[in-house]
């Protein structure tokens, strides 16, 4: 735990994030990237430290998600009101294809969060650019980098018209990266050579990279981004010795940082060998994530946290709470006395959705016996046919086992808090090493749910087995991936029907000590508010 304390001297900080989950009726969140955005802008606002967040107002956000009766899976997009946000009256300029294009300036302060300014393209006088920031993350790719255009270029001018002192411009990922090209523009301008001028932006700028594996790192073509305009007053040369060709997001991220972050112990290694042959890049430090105690977790459980039978108590009736909330969503009835296991996340290849259902010998006996139940959620990508076709498998599955497993549709903050509380056990399944850091299981321990994962992301900074959760998969990293998922299959029903099931049913008290453990060995060391003072010490402060 940092001693870092907010006071006059610390530097101002802008915090750069293509979305923010803040609430669920602020549809301009995704997922994982979006809620961290929004607990760190609400504990900021605990902290009373000086940084605001910079970001784009979404007229259709992410998209909602239909499941036909068949079970097909399909995003469904609609315009929506923002109360909100309040105007501005700023208007700023970017440059989209040579002609000028009118960015309109929000701001938002609901959500107990610092200052979040948001901008959008939606006026009538910019023609058919108005759509650049009808949806997050659609589109093909030069719709992509007008969006980041906007939020980067647009966001950096924003701050300049609403006369915000920055100190540090903080990029959460590599979509802010053109605003990092702003400045360097300006040094350039002011008559520095570029290699001076390149010392100047870094000065400004720190970064934070989310994505270990190298093909998730954003790229384009130099052509497409000089089509585009991300590249004026750059020559050729010079984009690439920021950039590389074709030109990638998060190497230039680290070329005009002067420090950068990784969002996991695990993750801090994994980042600086992916990255270890760019030349002049930020050094790259371990900063785990972490989450906003005050939205995610229940009060009750953390006053109840030393008295076993109030903690049960509490934690029944939140897993009541869930149970009422799936009935009423898909008319699923599930049993309150039965282990009741959550799942939810991102539709992604390498979280491995339904890895618990390798060997259905065992587990549908436990499923048909109802020793066990299941509950997911989650999104997939709107163009991720992939990922949706993930969904489909578990929803078809489920539907071999009325009853005894559910699947939650249209996945959200509000759905999110309810499974993070309400289930028993946390089931996590990334294949090692490509879970940067994952916050919902830190949710989901400090409500004292126990999570049973593979040791990756922070899993292995918090995890004591069998003391507060259990891992599987003993942190083997396998070739071919089908090896390593076989391996771990293997390893998640071991675990879970001969530790697991037992302690469950036959071992209360236990599962209540366990409980107790989970929440007392997170609840501090994985609080945004340790995650906020390390940023500070580590990332902001210039010694």
């Amino acid at each position: 735990m940092s001693s870092t304390k907010p006071n006059d001297s610390q530097p101002r900080v802008a915090y750069y994030c293509m979305e923010y989950g803040l609430d669920p009726s602020f549809r301009i969140y995704s997922g994982g990237l979006g809620i961290l955005a929004g607990d760190f802008l609400k504990a900021a606002r605990d902290g009373g430290y000086p940084l605001v967040g910079v970001g784009v107002l979404w007229q259709q956000g992410y998209g909602e998600q239909r499941v036909s009766p068949d079970g097909n899976v399909s995003p469904l997009f609609k315009t929506y009101k923002h109360p909100a946000v309040k105007d501005t009256g700023v208007r700023v300029k970017v440059r989209v294809r040579q002609r000028p294009v009118t960015c309109r300036v929000w701001s938002c302060t609901a959500f107990g969060n610092v200052p979040l300014y948001l901008l959008d393209t939606n006026l009538p006088e910019n023609g058919p650019n108005a759509a650049i920031t009808d949806r997050l993350y659609s589109g093909d790719a030069a719709h992509r980098i007008e969006q980041e255009i906007v939020l980067g270029c647009g966001g950096y001018l924003a701050l300049r018209a609403l006369k915000i002192p920055v100190d540090v411009h903080h990029f959460n990922e590599g979509h802010a990266v053109f605003a990092g090209l702003e400045i360097l523009r300006r040094q350039l301008a002011s008559g520095l050579s570029f290699d001076r001028a390149i010392a100047a932006t870094r000065r400004q700028v720190v970064f934070t990279t989310h994505t270990p594996v190298p093909a998730g790192n954003e790229q384009h073509p130099l052509a497409l981004l000089r089509e585009v305009g991300a590249l004026d007053g750059l020559t050729r040369a010079q984009a690439v010795a920021i950039g590389g060709s074709p030109f990638n997001m998060t190497a230039a991220a680290l070329r005009l940082a002067r420090a950068a972050n990784a969002v996991a112990e695990l993750h801090g290694v994994v980042a600086v060998k992916m990255w270890a042959h760019l030349r002049r890049a930020a050094p790259i430090h371990p900063i785990t994530n972490a989450v906003h105690v005050g939205t995610w977790v229940d009060p009750r459980i953390l006053a109840a946290a030393h008295r076993p039978a109030a903690l049960w108590d509490a934690h029944q009736a939140n897993k009541r709470a869930l149970i009422q909330l799936i009935a009423k969503r898909t008319g699923v009835r599930l049993d309150p006395s039965r282990l009741l296991i959550g799942f939810s996340r991102r539709a992604a290849s390498y979280k491995r959705w339904d890895l618990v259902f390798s060997d259905r010998r065992r587990l549908d006996a436990l499923l048909k016996q109802r020793r066990i139940q299941f509950v997911f959620s989650g999104k997939a990508h709107p163009n991720d046919s992939g990922g949706r076709a993930m969904i489909e498998r578990v929803i078809a599955i489920g539907e071999r086992y009325p009853n005894a497993m559910a699947f939650l549709p249209n996945y959200d903050m509000t759905i999110g808090a309810a499974l993070t509380r309400g289930a028993d056990v946390w089931l996590n399944s990334p294949r090692r090493p490509n879970e940067a850091s994952g916050t919902s299981g830190m949710k989901a321990a400090i409500n004292g749910v126990l999570n049973l994962s593979t040791l990756d992301g922070w899993w292995p900074e918090a995890c004591q087995h069998g003391v507060n959760g259990w891992q599987y998969g003993d942190g083997l990293e396998l070739d071919p991936p089908e090896k390593q998922d076989r391996h771990d299959a293997r390893e998640l029903a071991r675990v879970l029907l001969t530790q697991v099931v037992p302690t469950y049913y036959d071992n209360h008290a236990g599962w209540v000590a366990m409980m107790r453990a989970s929440i007392e060995s997170t609840r501090t060391r994985f609080c945004a508010d340790r995650m906020l003072a390390d940023y500070y010490r580590t990332l902001y402060t210039v010694a």
